[in-house]
C-alpha cells in the first residue's frame, strides 16, 4: 500500500504487540521530529547557581541589600549558594553566624526552600537554597 501512494512504510511503536506502522513521507516525518527537538532545546530553562557572600557582623541595611538580590534570584528561577565566611577571632562566636542563617532562612521561607543546610568548608559555611 505504502509503495502504491509513492510513500514509505514507517514503524512508529517496535515494542507493542503487534508492532505500530504508518504510512508517511520518512524524510518529512525526520525533519519535523528535528524541529520539535530544536524548540524544546530553546524553551529549556538553564538553572544557574548564583552566590551571595556574607560576613556574621552583616549590617541591617547591608543584610537588606543581599536579601532583595536573593529575592530578585529567585524570582528568575535560579538557585543561591549562601556563603558565610568568618575572619580571624569569627572563629570563637560561630553562634552569630548560625543566627544569621537561621534568620536568612526564616526570611526567605516563603520563597525558597532550603536544598542543602549549611555545612562547614574550613573557615566558611555553604548553604544551597532553592525556589519553591
Amino acid at each position: 500500500m505504502a509503495m502504491e501512494a509513492g510513500m514509505d512504510l514507517v514503524e512508529i511503536s517496535p515494542n507493542n504487540n503487534p508492532p505500530v506502522c504508518k504510512i508517511m513521507d520518512y524524510g518529512k516525518y525526520k525533519f519535523q521530529a528535528q524541529k520539535k527537538a530544536a524548540e524544546a532545546r530553546k524553551k529549556q530553562k538553564v538553572v544557574e547557581i548564583k552566590e551571595i557572600k556574607l560576613r556574621p557582623m552583616i549590617d541591617d541595611h547591608d543584610y537588606d541589600v543581599k536579601m532583595k538580590a536573593m529575592q530578585r534570584f529567585f524570582e528568575e528561577g535560579d538557585k543561591v549558594k549562601i556563603t558565610l565566611r568568618y575572619r580571624g577571632r569569627e572563629m570563637a562566636h560561630q553562634e552569630i553566624g548560625t543566627r544569621l542563617l537561621d534568620k536568612v532562612k526564616s526570611d526567605v521561607a516563603e520563597i525558597a526552600k532550603v536544598e542543602q543546610d549549611a555545612r562547614f568548608e574550613g573557615r566558611q559555611v555553604v548553604m544551597i537554597l532553592a525556589p519553591r
